[in-house]
């Protein structure tokens, strides 16, 4: 494949994969919603107000008697306040952003510009010999260009994950009614909307910004690509803040209403009598939807942009081989169409006729996208990839096959399907860990913990030995490249790996909708089931977000010691030592900021939740409604001051380590948090599932052994209900973020490693 033939296949990949979210959104928005304002005056204690009537399909025809329109005008209506919630935050974090990008936007300007005394003269290239390349102010004006379009990127696909999401959540109820396959269908279909158009967006943007920057650049690839590095620093930066704020806010309500509404007064989950219920599905759009959507971008920008600077350095920029160098980009454009095909099997092909299909579906995509995405690399490898070419392997070139760099990224593809069923089995109440800690809730809260935390150590150990294999075997087969690979490999399928995250919270949110418009119990059932199944699901997804992380991490880990000059690394050096005991620290620090965000933000959602059953006069008999403004305002408010100081120590660190300790320190403190942030995070979030999993085991009561240990208000359905408590900011805001933690750190110094190189180390100068 030439130049010009990768230059065409991307975008129309890209291009493709738009369209077809496009046409998934019209299947989707064919269950109408269209809104005015109506009153309702029924007598059972709901008055109307600004309510949305469903349009029902054919199949509804018929159907339309005054409580069944009461049901769904309710629906709409919570479908609106939810909308409305999650929009308002999320505008409202994006202000605070928009300060914060700006800010930091500056200072990368000022730092690399400054590494020349801001000449604007060239200079000989690093990698090139016998060439110069552009100056550092025009790097450093390139690489503050490439941060905001990532940032802009990023808070595009975390606003835009929100969007389908509120919008699919009610029509996902209303489709339960029928049956469990047509809810299904439309959770689904509306989280492939988000996959596709995500992966779709990043692929295009970067492409455009490459071709856009090599108008300026030339011949200069060397200089093209470390600037491109900022788009992956502008991504993971959105997404730290974008997971930590919407985890804070999700959690905090949902801790609340937990605690006051399920455990001490014995209401449903999603009553619509508890304060918190609307803060509680707001949060599941702005944490689980947008924050994941960010995270994965930033994954994927990274882990290309680690690909593209690696190969500009090696042969394929040398040489100036378009197609080789753009080889990253092209195993993503090969993942679009491969995911498309993929989705059909869960939206068309394969048929749910029973609650148990729900999970086999959603694992046979996960199996059947890495077996086709396997045929897929193999195709771009040996058409975009030279027989035999040199990789840049630190003091000297690696000879290197393109069948080493298709197992590279196999390799990469694979392990993370190890990673996600192995999540799946410690997460999923279909095997025995999640059974065993569900068991241990018969002698109350403190063995459930117990269990669960040892849940979570214990599943760390597999993915371990995966990821060390994978490393090791792609390292030696193509140096850092093929880690950096490797890693991609792991997101190739991104498009079929958000599809299924999102899927989980607008089920979810699907089930809290069925439960506040007073939906039967069999509607109910049929959503609890997707959301069980979307719980797990959402493990698994964090576990392809975690394993990814550490491969993208050491890639540009690699990326920043050839850039920085440093030679080789001595762990016996002081500074790298002392820098690898600080860094490991700090998954810890970060974590323990976290979680008492939620917990601080939590205490005053438990206490307003208590206030208002305690001071309102017939909130529990359900003749009044409860003030759901006053605990969004907690969560929001919370959220917005706890993110700043979290978002602070991961984007600081790297820069007072380096402008002050030196390169060797740096890369001291970026091993440390690689090798600790791995673990806290596989742990944190496999207890946190496995505990909520746990939860659901025991309501469910689909087995004589879940039946003895119900039902629910029991004492054993209680001590679940604390585990899945002191799960939730586990796996939904610390252990997430950490991931982000590592990845944004390594890519930052990254960026920054020309500053470090020639400034950095004041306290040894």
């Amino acid at each position: 494949m030439g130049g010009a033939g990768a230059e065409a296949v991307i975008p129309l990949a890209a291009v493709v994969g738009i369209l077809y979210a496009l046409w998934q959104w019209f299947v989707v928005s064919r269950v109408k919603v269209s809104g005015y304002y109506q009153s309702l005056d029924t007598g059972n204690g709901y008055h109307g107000g600004p309510v949305f009537e469903m349009d029902r399909t054919e199949e509804d025809a018929g159907e339309g008697s005054p409580d069944e329109r009461i049901i769904m005008a309710k629906c709409a209506e919570i479908q609106h306040a939810i909308s409305v919630g999650a929009k308002s935050f999320l505008f409202t974090q994006y202000k605070y952003l928009s300060i914060f990008m700006t800010f930091f936007a500056i200072v990368i300007f000022l730092f690399l510009g400054s590494v020349n005394s801001f000449s604007t003269k060239e200079q000989p290239c690093t990698y090139t010999q016998n060439q110069n390349c552009k100056s550092a102010l025009a790097n450093a004006f390139f690489t503050t260009i490439a941060f905001l379009l990532g940032a802009f990127t990023s808070v595009f696909s975390g606003y835009l994950g929100m969007k389908v999401a509120t919008y699919a959540n009610a029509r996902t109820t209303l489709e339960a009614q029928k049956g469990i396959a047509p809810a299904f269908k439309i959770a689904y279909r509306s989280g492939a909307v988000m996959g596709f158009l995500l992966a779709s967006s990043g692929l295009l943007v970067l492409y455009i910004s490459i071709n856009l920057f090599k108008v300026y650049y030339g011949d200069d690839w060397e200089g093209l690509f470390e600037s491109i590095t900022g788009y992956g620093l502008g991504g993971s930066s959105v997404a730290l803040f974008g997971r930590v704020g919407g985890g804070i806010y999700t959690k905090a309500a949902d801790v609340g209403a937990d605690l006051v509404g399920k455990v001490e007064n014995n209401i449903p989950e999603d009553d619509p009598r508890n304060p918190a219920v609307i803060a509680d599905n707001v949060g599941d759009n702005v944490g689980d939807i947008a924050g994941m959507g960010s995270d994965l971008f930033g994954s994927y920008a990274e882990s290309t942009c680690a690909a593209l600077y690696v190969a500009s350095i090696s042969s394929f920029g040398i040489n100036h081989n378009l197609s080789a160098v753009l080889y990253p980009l092209l195993i993503s454009a090969m993942g679009i169409i491969v995911c498309l095909f993929t989705t059909l099997f869960a939206t068309d092909l394969l048929k749910i006729k029973a609650i148990p299909d729900i999970s086999s579906v959603l694992k046979r995509q996960l199996l059947i996208s890495t077996v086709l995405m396997t045929a897929g690399i193999a195709v771009v490898t040996f058409a975009a990839l030279p027989k035999n070419f040199t990789i840049f392997n630190f003091t000297n070139d690696k000879h290197v096959k393109n069948w080493h760099l298709f197992l590279c990224v196999s390799i990469g593809l694979w392990a993370g399907l190890v990673i996600g069923y192995t999540t799946e089995f410690y997460t999923s109440n279909a095997y025995s860990p999640v059974r065993d800690v569900a068991d241990s809730c018969r002698t109350g809260a403190a063995t459930n913990v117990i269990f669960g935390l040892a849940l979570g150590y214990k599943s760390t150990i597999i993915p371990s030995f995966a990821m060390a294999a994978s490393i090791y075997t792609s390292f030696r087969l193509a140096s850092i490249y093929g880690v950096a690979m490797a890693a991609l490999g792991m997101l190739s399928t991104v498009a079929t790996g958000l599809s299924i995250d999102a899927y989980g919270p607008i089920s979810d949110n699907a089930g809290g909708i069925a439960e506040m418009a007073g939906m039967t119990h069999e509607v109910r059932r049929r959503t609890d089931a997707l959301d069980a199944a979307g719980n797990t699901t959402a493990a698994i997804g964090k576990g392809f977000a975690i394993g990814s992380a550490a491969l993208v991490s050491l890639a540009l880990f690699g990326a920043y010691v050839s850039r920085s000059g440093i030679g080789s690394i001595d762990v016996l050096d002081p500074r790298v030592f002392a820098g690898l005991m600080v860094g490991s620290m700090l998954p810890y620090w970060f974590s323990a900021m976290t979680m008492k965000s939620v917990g601080t933000a939590a205490l005053k959602m438990v206490e307003e939740v208590r206030r208002q059953f305690n001071n309102i006069p017939g909130l529990m008999e359900g003749r009044t409604k409860p003030d759901y403004a006053s605990c969004v305002r907690i969560s929001t408010n919370a959220s917005l001051q706890k993110m700043v100081p979290a978002g602070f120590l991961v984007m600081v660190s790297p820069l007072v380590a380096g402008t002050f300790f030196g390169v060797e320190a740096l890369a001291g403190l970026l091993a440390g948090a690689l090798v600790s942030g791995v673990q806290v995070a596989i742990s944190a979030s496999n207890s946190g599932g496995a505990w909520d999993n746990a939860k659901k085991y025991i309501e469910a009561g689909a087995s004589d052994h879940a039946k003895s240990l119900g039902p629910k208000g029991s004492d054993a359905h209680k001590a679940a209900v604390i585990g899945d408590t002191v799960g939730d900011p586990l796996k939904d805001t610390s252990g997430p973020s950490i991931n982000i933690l590592i990845k944004l750190m390594a890519v930052e110094s990254l960026v920054f490693a020309p500053f470090f190189a020639e400034h950095g180390g004041l306290v040894f100068k």
